[in-house]
């Protein structure tokens, strides 16, 4: 389906970056006095809220509004989620939506609930998205963001959202209380954090939310395609898309986030050209995230942060994709140094065991998009020099794991229920593509294998994109774990003298598929 009007040819979109496609559209827009607000993104003036990121208040390209006609009483904030400061012991980011444009957005918290004596002022980010004609109405969205610092660790603390005539400590607003607890100061005995991609909004995507709350999580990771606004997932402007899916998507996670920081990372269908150059400006409106060291203007999806003795690190692997080359190369490099210091940095504290990357495009995968070569030239040379304890990725919207891989061959085969070492096996790669938009399924005679339905072990025919954008065929023996069902990831990180990550994948009956332990020194 191509947009009416001024959608950017399809010929020629194929030869366009998403900052060419950015620029193309606003220039049509601008002639039809039909301004993307958002596009300000490129000239700097969105950024974190205060304390998380870089300064400044405004996410839109004409003056924030302030007010809105609606009494401040009558508008219900919705949609609440958390997410990790850049030290999960003493900061926490709350965001949420307002329906219309509020004044002076607020979080009350404290020790208690009925005791919500702090009160944090909010910075509100706003998009607008212009109508296109026999496709959608405009859009507008309003996103409030709270940045608390000077947290106690391993502290429960409660907390409202409110604004100007709406008081989440008045009793009539009372329920609308919830909490979070901050990260311990020191390793915990054991502790569980879960992950998956590619979730997008329906009853299997809100059923996975369900489950995994009942892991008691210490958070989430979200390895990219959040909510599909954008269905096509090209990076294209000709894509069609709907900004208010995303309205759908944070009342459906709100019931999760509110209390479980949610860590997101940038899938291809999370590009959306309508707002920015680089196509992050909706996702730096919605979200706030950690602040570690790259430019989160630019790169949202890119942070890392430390909870308990695991180290985690969140890439945006379309800078790196040869299957999707829209964003192929944005951060000219600078992306992947900063991975190369943050892995050494982290190999190298006292208190971190393991780590744990997450993406989106797969490094190793024998489903619809296969693997992409573009992430194993970049990247696995470093999570091999940094021995990388766990890779965990989406877009392939099934689950599979490998085995061990060491340079490129299987290091050690890992059975469902078998231990692995990556300082002498390899790594163990993670596709967790089952949150809950429609599955794809293996090569045609390919037999899914998982606990409880094993297949005797065999070669997979399959292939990896090339630089070329086109694909070269190869037959690996490194699928271990393959498994068609709406799925995700649940991970308990156990600390002491014999530390080790558990982890297990669990289906939306709550059925375990696989689990495998990572030992170092096993």
């Amino acid at each position: 389906m191509e947009i009416p009007h001024f959608g950017i040819p399809p010929e020629l979109a194929r030869r366009m970056s998403m900052a060419e496609q950015h620029e193309y559209l606003r220039t049509r827009l601008s002639r039809r006095r039909a301004l993307v607000t958002a596009g300000a993104v490129a000239g700097g003036l969105l950024t974190g809220c205060s304390g998380s990121g870089p300064g400044g208040s405004s996410a839109t390209g004409s003056p924030s509004p302030s007010t809105s006609k609606a009494p401040g009483s009558h508008i219900t904030p919705f949609g609440r989620h958390l997410a990790f400061g850049a030290d999960p012991k003493t900061q926490m980011r709350i965001s949420w939506q307002v329906p219309l444009a509020v004044r002076k957005p607020y979080v009350r918290v404290g020790l208690r609930p009925d005791d919500l004596g702090r009160r944090i002022e909010a910075e509100l980010r706003d998009l607008h998205t212009p109508e296109l004609k026999g496709v959608r109405a405009a859009v507008d969205q309003y996103y409030p963001h709270a940045a608390l610092d000077g947290l106690r660790p391993d502290t429960t603390y409660y907390y409202g959202v409110g604004h100007e005539g709406f008081d989440p400590a008045s009793p009539e607003r009372r329920s609308t209380i919830t909490s979070f607890r901050t990260a311990p100061a020191s390793p915990p005995e054991r502790f569980v954090f879960t992950a998956f991609g590619d979730q997008g909004v329906g009853e299997e995507a809100a059923l996975n939310d369900r489950l995994l709350m009942r892991q008691g999580p210490a958070f989430h990771l979200h390895a990219g395609d959040i909510c599909y606004a954008d269905p096509t997932g090209k990076g294209k402007e000709s894509d069609v898309f709907d900004a208010s899916q995303w309205d759908r998507f944070l009342k459906q996670t709100e019931p999760v986030a509110r209390s479980v920081p949610w860590m997101v990372t940038t899938g291809n269908h999370d590009m959306e050209a309508w707002y920015s150059p680089d196509g992050y400006g909706g996702q730096l409106a919605r979200f706030s995230l950690p602040d570690s060291g790259f430019d989160a203007r630019t790169a949202p999806g890119v942070y890392a942060f430390t909870y308990g003795n695991v180290g985690v690190v969140a890439l945006d692997a379309n800078d790196v994709s040869y299957e999707i080359p829209a964003n192929l190369g944005y951060t000219e490099g600078r992306q992947t140094k900063w991975l190369d210091k943050k892995l050494r940095e982290l190999r190298a504290a006292d208190d971190v065991d393991f780590i744990v990357v997450f993406f989106h495009h797969c490094a190793y995968s024998t489903s619809t998009h296969a693997s992409d070569g573009g992430v194993r030239a970049e990247w696995l040379p470093l999570f091999a020099e940094h021995q990388v304890d766990l890779v965990v990725n989406g877009h392939n919207h099934v689950y599979e794991r490998t085995d061990a891989i060491r340079h490129g061959e299987v290091g050690r085969p890992v059975p469902v229920g078998g231990t692995t070492d990556p300082r002498r096996d390899g790594i163990v790669y993670v596709t967790a593509g089952g949150g809950g938009k429609e599955l794809y399924g293996f090569p045609d005679g390919v037999k899914e294998s998982y606990e409880g339905n094993p297949a005797e072990h065999e070669s997979v025919g399959t292939f990896r994109w090339t630089e070329s954008r086109d694909t070269k065929a190869e037959s690996v023996q490194w699928s271990r774990v393959r498994y068609r069902g709406f799925s995700f990831l649940s991970v308990e990180a156990v600390s002491g003298a014999a530390p080790r990550l558990n982890v297990s994948a669990l289906a939306s009956s709550g059925e375990r598929i696989d689990h495998f332990e990572v030992r170092r020194g096993a």
